[in-house]
C-alpha cells in the first residue's frame, strides 16, 4: 500500500517534485496543442515486436531451459533419448515454478510491488500451519489489511510499504517514525486502528479476545533496525516478515487457527471480491 507522506513543516508536497519551470512556461505546456494530422499512421507488425510479448518471452525462456538440460544431459550420458527427456522434463518444472511464483492476486488487483513481496513470504508460510487473507476492508471505512494472517504463535495485520529508498528512514525516542522529511504518524497510526478493528471484529463472534498485532513492512529505504516497535506498531524491513511472525512463541490450536481464519473471512471481506 503506497501511503500519503506529510512533512513536518505541514506541506504534503515534496520538494524532489517542485517545477522550476516559469508560470507562463506551465500555463502554455497545459494547453492542448492542435492535432496535426486526421489519420494516425498505421503501425506494422514485426516478428521482433510479437518476440517481446510477455507469452512469447516466456515461452522462449522454458525452450531455452529445455535445450539446454536436453544437450548437458545428452552430452554427459551419450543418449539423446535421455537428453529430450531431460529437456522434456526441465520444460514442465520451468512451467510448474512460473505457475506457483505467480501471485494468487489477480494483475488488475494488486496495488502495489510490496504487497506481491509480502505474499511471497507468507505463501511460505502455509506448511506450518498458517493462513492468510490478502486485501481485507474493514467494514465501513476505505482502510484495508494488505495480509492478515492466522497461525500457531497469534493473529497479524501486515501492511506492505514501497517507499522513496532515496530517503532516509528513521526514528526519535523510539516515538516519531519518519521518512526523510516525512512525519509517518497518520500511517502508524491507520495501522494500529485497523488491526483494533480486526480484533474487535473477530472477538465478538469468537467468544474471546483475540489481539491483532499490526505491523508496517518496508521496501526500498534501509531500516537501520531489525524490529521496532512504534506508537504500537511493530516497523521492520519488508524482507522480514517471515521471521517477524515465525519467532513467537506458540499461542493458537489448529483448531482455533481455522475457526479464526473463517470468522476473518466473513467479518473482513475481500477489497476487490473473492475468487
Amino acid at each position: 500500500m503506497d501511503s500519503d507522506n506529510q512533512r513536518e513543516d505541514g506541506l504534503n508536497t515534496s520538494p524532489i517534485w517542485v517545477s522550476d519551470r516559469p508560470e507562463s512556461e506551465q500555463t502554455a505546456a497545459a494547453k492542448p496543442s492542435a492535432p496535426t494530422s486526421t489519420y494516425a499512421p498505421l503501425q506494422r507488425a514485426s516478428v521482433r515486436n510479437l518476440l517481446q510479448e510477455p507469452r512469447f518471452r516466456r515461452l522462449r525462456n522454458r525452450l531455452l531451459v529445455a535445450v539446454a538440460a536436453g544437450l548437458v544431459v545428452g552430452f554427459l550420458v551419450r543418449d539423446w533419448r535421455v537428453g529430450v527427456t531431460a529437456g522434456v522434463i526441465a520444460a514442465v518444472l520451468e512451467a510448474v515454478y512460473r505457475a506457483r511464483s505467480n501471485s494468487s492476486v489477480p494483475a488488475w488487483r494488486r496495488s502495489s510491488v510490496a504487497e506481491r513481496r509480502t505474499e511471497a513470504q507468507l505463501r511460505k508460510l502455509e506448511r506450518s500451519g498458517y493462513r492468510t487473507l490478502h486485501a481485507r476492508a474493514i467494514p465501513g471505512s476505505e482502510a484495508q489489511i494488505d495480509h492478515l494472517v492466522v497461525g500457531p504463535t497469534g493473529v497479524y495485520a501486515v501492511d506492505s510499504e514501497k517507499w522513496d529508498r532515496r530517503l532516509p528512514v528513521r526514528v526519535q525516542m523510539g516515538k516519531k517514525l519518519f521518512h526523510g522529511p516525512f512525519d509517518m504518524k497518520p500511517r502508524l497510526t491507520e495501522a494500529k486502528w485497523e488491526a483494533s478493528q480486526a480484533s474487535e471484529l473477530i472477538s465478538e463472534s469468537f467468544g474471546r479476545e483475540i489481539a491483532v498485532v499490526p505491523s508496517l513492512a518496508i521496501y526500498g529505504p534501509p531500516v537501520p533496525w531489525k524490529i521496532m516497535t512504534i506508537r504500537g506498531v511493530d516497523v521492520y524491513q519488508g524482507d522480514r516478515a517471515r521471521k517477524w511472525i515465525t519467532k513467537r512463541e506458540r499461542a493458537l490450536t489448529t483448531t482455533e487457527i481455522d475457526r479464526i481464519y473463517d470468522i476473518a473471512a466473513q467479518a473482513l471481506p475481500a477489497r476487490y471480491g473473492e475468487g
